[in-house]
């Protein structure tokens, strides 16, 4: 029997995965599961994912699911603001690996607008997500630094997007690298999900997650605003 290496404090649910693809299935089939039992219960269902490129392998398992994809909502935790057909856009990330099939029946709703400035781009994202019905399942990812969705340590707009009364659904952000200028649903939002993830990989984001754990300054790594008894933690080498 392998010796688990999360030893994460009491209280967590945690999933240890042995490789990627593991976690990549074993989060589909568990996400597929949750929003079957939304859509059961309240007709239609709502998934929040992150971008970057931890997320394509679950991408492409979500969208092999059986669903009725045409009663699930989809939208983003967070957009780099750059047109969809950038390489770096999440929301053609989404196109690209998991509105692919039946589940292209799903309704998207992204944050990104060809806007005059990433101010502008990020009230047009607060009246988008406005239509957004309450988030069943939300897949945040993790960086080195503690951030989440967009939510970065040292950003001129964190303390306002990590208040748990604020107005604001989506918020301009700037990152550390390029694309610098970023959209980010904000904490008031995110923490209402009914089954939020966390989803990680690797020795360096459990070193991460433990540091977070050891401490609660919310700016210094903002991860900490989510980690509580309602989250659920994939972790795989």
């Amino acid at each position: 029997m392998a010796i688990s290496k999360l030893q994460l404090p009491a209280g967590l649910k945690a999933h240890e995965l042995n490789s990627p693809v593991a976690l990549a299935t074993e989060l589909a089939n568990n996400v597929a599961k949750a929003l079957s039992a939304a859509i059961s219960a309240n007709g239609t269902a709502t998934l929040v994912v992150s971008g970057g490129r931890s997320p394509v392998a679950f991408f492409q398992n979500l969208a092999q699911q059986q669903l009725d994809w045409s009663k699930v909502v989809i939208s983003l935790a967070d957009e780099r603001w750059v047109p969809v057909e950038h390489a770096d856009s999440n929301a053609g990330l989404l196109k690209r690996y998991l509105l692919q099939g039946p589940a292209a029946k799903a309704r998207f709703i992204g944050l990104y607008s060809a806007a005059a400035s990433v101010e502008q781009a990020a009230l047009d994202a607060d009246s988008a997500v406005a239509e957004l019905p309450p988030i069943d399942v939300l897949i945040l990812g993790m960086g080195d630094d503690g951030h989440t969705a967009s939510l970065f340590p040292n950003s001129p707009n964190l303390s306002e997007a990590l208040r748990l009364d604020g107005e604001r659904r989506c918020l301009p952000m700037l990152a550390p690298t390029v694309p610098r200028q970023r959209l980010t649903l904000t904490r008031q939002i995110l923490a209402s999900a009914r089954l939020p993830i966390l989803s990680i990989s690797g020795q360096a984001k459990l070193d991460t997650l433990r540091t977070a754990l050891a401490g609660d300054d919310l700016a210094e790594m903002p991860i900490r605003a989510f980690l509580n008894s309602s989250l659920e933690i994939y972790w795989c080498p």
